[in-house]
């Protein structure tokens, strides 16, 4: 199985409110081939710190009307010890979303590297901040 570069990212949401708006800019992403969603879990913690966590087949149908469109995996490859790390990370009366995803636009290339028997030596992501200040600079 071919399978590109794998990432996540917790994304969080104060006061519990996930309005939705960053849907369409995710089913773009998957449309155009850019990602795959491989899975997707929800935190949310109260005001008294009480975290309850659900997987996508978990949300009510209101929630899951939401991401209809959504095509992927979500099979549970998210851990618990992923989930509480970031329900550590998550002040109260907060949720989030786990998101993992496959970065599918890089499997051409890395099917090249390979096939050119080229070896990753080390691979990293710059802060999106000091990227943005350098280039502006």
């Amino acid at each position: 199985m071919t399978i590109g570069p794998v990432e996540y990212a917790v994304i969080g949401f104060p006061g519990n409110k996930f309005s939705g708006e960053i849907i369409p800019a995710l089913r773009d992403l998957i449309a155009n081939g850019t990602v795959h969603i491989v899975d997707i879990v929800f935190v949310k913690k109260d005001e008294a710190g009480q975290v309850q966590s659900f997987e996508f087949s978990e949300l009510g149908p209101e929630e899951a009307a939401l991401f209809d469109d959504i095509e992927g995996e979500i099979n549970g490859i998210i851990a618990d010890a992923d989930i509480k790390a970031a329900a550590d990370a998550l002040p109260n009366n907060s949720s989030a979303s786990l998101i993992l995803w496959e970065n599918t636009w890089a499997t051409t290339f890395r099917n090249a590297v390979l096939k050119a028997d080229g070896q990753l030596l080390m691979y990293g992501r710059i802060d999106h901040d000091f990227a943005a200040a350098a280039l502006e600079a």
